[in-house]
């Protein structure tokens, strides 16, 4: 999605002659292989680093045009929301230091990124999804102001047609509806690239197939969203369902359809060709741009054709193997784009992950060249799922028809088999990152366990918000400290400074694991959640499950009082609740809540969000604060 002119779908004219400029791209493409046009006999890979942008507080900072001004550096680029970052990095040819060379190259533009996010008074964070973040930072508001985001974002949601819905279950379960395509800005990832020759893309392209699953459980990185625990890589659920274009309209069971974020549905035969025609047939278009080019001319020339058109399509359709045509010194070439590994924690465990990719890629080769007749395509999709429910934990069918651990696939088959792949290569700095694999999985401490360790070890009396901001400062610490996750010790409460940010509105201290009843339950089923919980107020919901009315240890006094030790009919939740309940937002100040309980007379506040409850807010919350600043006076 680099190119800035395009527009969304909207003129059907200039859509069908945008499909024409895309169908002539694909014949050119076939002619281009077929007269062996592609650059032969050069390897080089290469990456794209995504960074989060967070502030003093370590929630998103949306400052990504103020820190893109600071750098002045042409690769650094914005990405779709204000507070990510994008950074290119060049092209590396591979040979005996190119591990190391993308080391010090990340290593020179991370420090551009840290120097020009201070002079906007933010800091950065590499991984998968940043623990801060709330569904509020996911306002349009926040998208970078760039005419392609909008449109693309646009198009998303009129071919969707409604809005969209996440549902993600794991440790906890998360239900969200979302009226726009920022949730995906929610993932941040470490992509890496490798050119490939047209003859070799097939084999190579199902062999990154089959690598997917162990190679994403060993980088997993992203446990939280939303303050819950979800997915070891919740990445790969979010990110689909994010740009999920499928229409309510073909929600019937009969028949199949792709989304738009897709690891494949088979194994390709002989040529890239097979991808980029399959996903012409399969998704319709989202975007179009002005195209003046005729790649056949361009051909006749002599010269390399862009492919602009064909480009823009594939840069909308989000395989997590995705193929891409490029252009190199006036040369035309292919490149395998690994999307599905997440950003840090550390550079050195990006590249590590990246020595694994692409020496295990070089030995799968060369020991079975025809992956396929030795694993079936549903297996290796199974897996790539199982990694991202378990990580390490997953167990997964390899090679050879045997089952194991993720951890055990990677230690004992893949480690032993990237080294000899990278020395094959002429690369000579395998060992040291290699090394880290090895450890990593020997004590299963990924990122994402070091988060969930980290978060499990807190005082739950603590709450969420500020427990997911010293996990995002320590992440924050550690990065600058440059060793590798599995060396890291757990995150510690009050790690992070400014404690009181985190007190600032209500959604940051709310109680969020309620128990409530319906209006028309008998009154002793609220006595009762009184009793059992020890809790003074039960909120009542409706069978739309909005906020009606609240259940108050008064009120049943009132109607013990009134019953005189008598026999008494059942009575109706609806018959005693307060019908007038003051509420508050999430957003809501805290100070300014504290205000309307004094005000009011109230013990509690309900929490709603478009008429939904969502939290409760009581006197006991404010104990909470009182102990933190307590302990935080003491020097605790």
């Amino acid at each position: 999605m680099g190119e800035t002119q395009i527009e969304k779908e909207s003129d059907p004219e200039q859509l069908r002659r945008f499909m024409q400029k895309v169908l002539r791209d694909a014949r050119a493409l076939e002619k281009m292989l077929e007269d062996g046009c592609f650059e032969q006999g050069v390897r080089r890979i290469g990456a794209e680093q995504e960074l989060f942008l967070v502030d003093a507080a370590h929630r998103p900072a949306p400052v990504s045009l103020r820190v893109l001004e600071a750098i002045d550096d042409p690769h650094f680029t914005t990405e779709l929301a204000s507070f990510n970052l994008e950074i290119n990095l060049d092209p590396i040819d591979l040979g005996p230091d190119s591990l190391s060379r993308l080391e010090a190259d990340l290593e020179a533009l991370l420090a551009k990124a840290y120097r020009g996010a201070a002079s906007a008074g933010a800091d950065i964070v590499m991984t998968g999804i940043l623990p801060t973040l709330e569904k509020a930072d996911l306002a349009i508001e926040n998208m970078a102001p760039v005419p392609r985001y909008f449109a693309l974002a646009d198009a998303v949601y009129q071919q969707r047609g409604r809005d969209f819905e996440i549902h993600i279950k794991g440790l906890d379960e998360l239900t969200v509806k979302h009226d726009s395509v920022m949730a995906e800005a929610c993932n941040t990832s470490f992509q890496l690239h490798l050119q490939v020759e047209p003859a070799s893309f097939a084999r190579l392209y199902n062999i990154a197939q089959a690598l997917a699953a162990p190679v994403l459980a060993a980088a997993s990185n992203s446990p939280l969203f939303l303050g819950k625990r979800l997915w070891r890589e919740t990445r790969i659920a979010l990110f689909r369902q994010a740009v999920d274009t499928r229409s309510s309209a073909s929600d019937s069971h009969h028949r199949h359809q792709q989304p738009r974020v897709t690891f494949g549905e088979h194994w390709i035969d002989d040529s890239v060709l097979e991808i980029f025609r399959e996903d012409i047939a399969r998704f319709r278009l989202l975007v179009s741009t002005q195209v003046d080019e005729d790649p056949f001319e361009a051909l006749g020339r002599g010269e390399a054709p862009s492919l602009k058109a064909l480009s823009l399509h594939n840069g909308t359709i989000y395989r997590w193997n995705r193929p891409c045509y490029g252009i190199s010194g006036g040369r035309p070439h292919l490149r395998i784009e690994n999307r599905s590994l997440p950003a840090g924690p550390t550079v050195i465990d990006e590249v590590a992950n990246a020595a694994l990719w692409f020496g295990a890629l070089k030995a799968l080769k060369d020991e079975y060249g025809d992956i396929r007749e030795h694993i079936e395509f549903d297996i290796v999709k199974e897996n790539f799922l199982a990694a991202a429910r378990l990580g390490p934990r997953a167990q997964m069918q390899w090679l050879g028809d045997t089952s194991m651990a993720a951890s055990e696939v990677v230690a004992k088959e893949l480690v032993p088999r990237a080294r000899s792949g990278l020395e094959s290569l002429g690369i000579r700095d395998a060992n040291r990152y290699l090394e880290v694999i090895e450890e990593r999985m020997l004590s299963r401490r990924t990122g994402c366990q070091w988060m969930l360790d980290s978060l499990g070890s807190m005082d739950v009396a603590v709450p969420t918000a500020e427990r997911l901001a010293c996990l995002t400062a320590a992440t924050v610490t550690r990065q600058k400290e440059g060793k590798p996750v599995h060396t890291w010790s757990r995150a510690q409460p009050r790690e992070t400074e400014g404690w009181e940010k985190y007190y600032v509105k209500v959604g940051s201290m709310m109680t969020t694991d309620l128990f409530t009843v319906n209006e028309n339950d008998v009154i002793d089923l609220a006595a009762s959640l009184m009793d059992w919980r020890h809790i003074r107020h039960v909120p009542v919901e409706d069978s739309g499950r909005n906020l009606v009315g609240l259940v108050t240890h008064r009120g049943l006094l009132r109607v013990l009082a009134e019953a005189h030790g008598q026999p008494r009919r059942p009575i109706s939740v609806r018959e005693v609740m307060v019908k007038d309940v003051i509420t508050v937002e999430p957003s809501t100040p805290t100070l300014e809540a504290l205000a309307l309980m004094k005000e009011h007379r109230v013990a509690c506040l309900p929490v709603v969000e478009n008429g939904h409850l969502v939290g409760m807010l009581s006197e006991r919350d404010f104990m909470t604060i009182f102990r933190v600043v307590l302990e935080n006076f003491l020097g605790r």
